[in-house]
């Protein structure tokens, strides 16, 4: 099964539990998914009243952007699993021999990178929601303004989350290429996202 269709009180018994997935990536995923479910839910609230006529149009798209970004970010979740699990099984590798040593060492390199890119994405596709997002707080119902301020901020905090496994995994990994592409992404993201 997957993580994303757990109901909400299974998925939080699991990241409690002494079980590493879901861990913070995936929590991070589902953070970023609660930030476009809430903005949604601000354009929803605004779609069809008479007071917000003339927005109604731009708060459709806005509800239909934030659905397909919801479904992508609830697939995070899975992808973040899966890449943990690559990273475990690659350090799970034989390492007697010189040739299994090596072959181990470029299988963990090979995941790690995976690892770090995949909420590099999330931490990417999230902060190009964060205008949007405000769009919608300040266009749409007023009623629901502060649930929409709280998407931005559940957006914010799912970036910071994103980041800092990306950093996390990237101590482990020898291609010093790689390594200063990825923090200077997210230095950029970081930076623009607060």
């Amino acid at each position: 099964m997957k993580l994303q269709d757990l109901t909400l009180k299974e998925f939080l018994e699991k990241t409690a539990s002494n079980e590493a997935i879901p861990g913070g990536g995936c929590s991070a995923a589902l953070l970023a998914a609660i930030s476009t479910a809430l903005t949604e839910m601000v354009a929803n609230l605004t779609i069809g009243r008479k007071k917000y006529a003339d927005v109604e149009d731009r708060m459709k798209s806005i509800a239909k952007i934030m659905s397909e970004n919801r479904t992508h970010f609830m697939n995070d979740i899975d992808r973040d699993a899966v890449a943990y699990r690559l990273v475990m099984d690659a350090y799970r590798m034989p390492n007697t021999s010189e040739e299994e040593i090596l072959i181990r060492k470029k299988k963990i390199q090979s995941a790690t990178k995976i690892a770090s890119i995949i909420p590099l994405q999330l931490a990417q596709r999230a902060y190009n929601l964060i205008a949007i997002m405000d769009e919608a707080v300040q266009m749409g119902n007023v009623n629901a303004a502060s649930d929409g301020m709280v998407g931005v901020l559940t957006c914010r905090a799912a970036i910071k989350a994103a980041l800092l496994n990306v950093r996390v995994n990237l101590v482990n990994i020898n291609d010093n290429d790689f390594v200063n592409y990825m923090i200077e992404k997210c230095n950029e993201i970081e930076k623009n996202s607060i």
